[in-house]
């Protein structure tokens, strides 16, 4: 015998015996784990079955053509859904779902939550979690498909020829009828056991549809059939030792299932890691440097997206942990990058247009935040422009504030501006578009105008004194007033000349409040009302002007009685 002939007997042999002796359960068909619950898929529509107590399911169908659809279904054992209820008409491929639980929270246990959150105590939050049974809420994954517009049924098996005898090697052909006459009878060969290396100077194929005279081109090892399976069944049993077992999966064995690669822990009966058939090129890609590449093979930074259209992030928070289910959006594009509240109702509330200014918003280390500037020296720094108020932009030219050299600008709006206490819903000062001026008023009449309810007061520029509100109809209590000796009063008042302290006013004329409130007792012994000076005054006029009239009377008599007398 040649030696090329020997090699290929010894080939051939390896092959047999790598057949036998790798443990036919490698290939057997696995079901996905089903944590919540079996799903199945039939003319009638999708089914689960969910086993736990729930407070909510909440289901989530991804598929071709970006096609997303996501309800949440009140406590349920058992969820249907028909294709119209999912969308009008789906196109034919492959769909994945997941299934969703929110466990049952008492109220006080949502307290605890909320007042925990609050507090940003996450160790609190974890043992509250863990001791309400919160920390492992079950979810499930899984696929279906759609052919012709109809669902793919879950419980279709592949057609198998009549069993017969097969031999452990087959004679030719195909290899799909051998395939499933040997997966519909027993192996007839017995194990083989090499108590040694082996090794194989060629390519492999192990599985049952391999045939003689296989093809390999470049590979090396080829697992072929209709369900390939690679096994890492760790035996370790001792204390300490790492002992989990892995399977790398291709596809899934189910009528209407996924076309993937999945990294599965056999023993956690999880699937940590999926790749769905059709991915497309790079989906994901570690340079030679760590950088990770999504949808790029040459990444730039730690993490680099690249798509056509809008990369973007989700961060859902799904109801599963006893929390309220938020989720937002971190997304840019060629006209903004923003972030989308997409819970409340897709809105965007925080955006940065593109050629923003270097530090168009800028928070110091101190908390100071600065708009236009990078070393804010305030709690908020407005460095160059103005600072405006504007319902829209585009058609009102609201309020604004802006700084120039020194001073402060404030521009108002179409209806001026006004200062209001939130608190009490009161209008403190109103600056009208005309320039006009109210304390305690939305409507002044003049310049300024300071009220109180129904007390007014109010001056135009050149007046001397402000004009009162001083009518019957705005005051009550009215009592006549009398000030005895008021011009004695008056007189013990001094006029004085003075200087305010601390670079105050100089040489004033006018009164002390001391003396005003001892003489007259009205004021304090700090402040003097204007008014009551006046009245005082008015007062004294009033006095002067009845004794002037006493003096006029007088003297009137004594000019007529002089005039009766006769004369000498």
């Amino acid at each position: 015998m040649s030696a090329h002939v020997r090699s290929r007997v010894l080939l051939s042999l390896s092959i047999t015996m790598l057949l036998i002796i790798v443990p036919m359960t490698v290939f057997a068909a696995t079901q996905s784990p089903e944590p919540v619950g079996r799903m199945t898929a039939n003319a009638a529509g999708l089914s689960f079955q969910i086993g736990a107590d729930n407070e909510s399911a909440t289901l989530t169908i991804s598929g071709p053509n970006n096609f997303q659809y996501s309800h949440e279904f009140p406590s349920a054992r058992s969820i249907s859904l028909r294709l119209r209820d999912i969308g009008a008409t789906l196109p034919d491929g492959s769909y994945t779902y997941e299934v969703r639980l929110a466990p049952r929270v008492s109220d006080s246990v949502r307290a605890q939550l909320a007042a925990a959150r609050d507090k940003g105590d996450a160790a609190a939050l974890d043992r509250i979690r863990t001791a309400a049974g919160m920390k492992e809420v079950p979810s499930q994954s899984g696929a279906f498909s759609i052919l012709n517009g109809s669902l793919v049924s879950s419980d279709v098996t592949e057609p198998s020829t009549p069993a017969g005898p097969v031999s452990a090697l087959s004679k030719g052909g195909s290899g799909t009828a051998s395939s499933q006459a040997v997966h519909n009878a027993p192996v007839k060969a017995l194990d083989v056991v090499t108590a040694d290396d082996a090794i194989i100077q060629g390519s492999a194929c192990i599985g049952l549809d391999c045939v003689n005279n296989e093809s390999f081109g470049f590979d090396t090892i080829r697992l072929k059939e209709n369900n390939t399976r690679i096994k890492f069944d760790d035996t370790s049993s001792s204390t300490g030792f790492p002992n989990h077992d892995w399977q790398l999966t291709a596809n899934d064995s189910a009528s209407g299932g996924a076309n993937k690669f999945s990294i599965e822990d056999i023993t956690a009966a999880t699937v940590p890691f999926t790749v769905t058939g059709s991915a497309p090129t790079n989906s994901v890609f570690v340079d030679s440097t760590g950088r990770l590449g999504l949808r790029t093979a040459t990444p730039v930074l730690d993490i680099h997206v690249a798509t056509s259209n809008t990369p973007a992030m989700r961060l859902e928070q799904n109801n599963s942990g006893g929390f309220t289910a938020q989720t937002w959006d971190v997304a840019g594009n060629e006209a903004n990058f923003f972030v989308r509240d997409l819970t409340g109702g897709s809105r965007l509330p925080f955006r940065i247009r593109p050629g923003a200014p270097t530090s168009s918003i800028d928070i110091a280390a101190s908390g100071n935040v600065g708009i236009g500037t990078a070393s804010p020296s305030f709690k908020l720094d407005v460095s160059a422009g103005a600072l405006g108020f504007s319902s829209d932009a585009t058609t009102f030219s609201g309020p604004s504030i802006a700084r120039a050299s020194d001073q402060l600008l404030i521009n108002t709006g179409t209806s001026g501006l006004l200062v209001n206490n939130q608190a009490n819903s009161v209008n403190l000062v109103k600056v009208q578009n005309n320039g006009n001026v109210g304390i305690g008023t939305t409507t002044p009449g003049s310049q300024l105008v300071i009220a109180n309810g129904a007390t007014t007061s109010s001056i135009n520029a050149g007046s001397a004194q402000f004009t009162v509100a001083s009518s019957r109809t705005f005051k009550e209590n009215i009592q006549p007033t009398d000030v005895p000796d008021i011009l004695q009063k008056i007189e013990a008042v001094p006029v004085v000349t003075y200087d305010f302290r601390n670079n105050g006013a100089k040489n004033r004329l006018g009164l002390i409040a001391e003396d005003f409130h001892t003489v007259l007792g009205r004021g304090d012994d700090k402040h003097i009302d204007g008014q009551d000076v006046q009245m005082a005054l008015w007062m004294a006029v009033q006095k002067l002007t009845a004794e002037n009239k006493a003096l006029t009377d007088r003297l009137s008599k004594l000019e007529g009685e002089l005039a009766q007398k006769p004369k000498p």
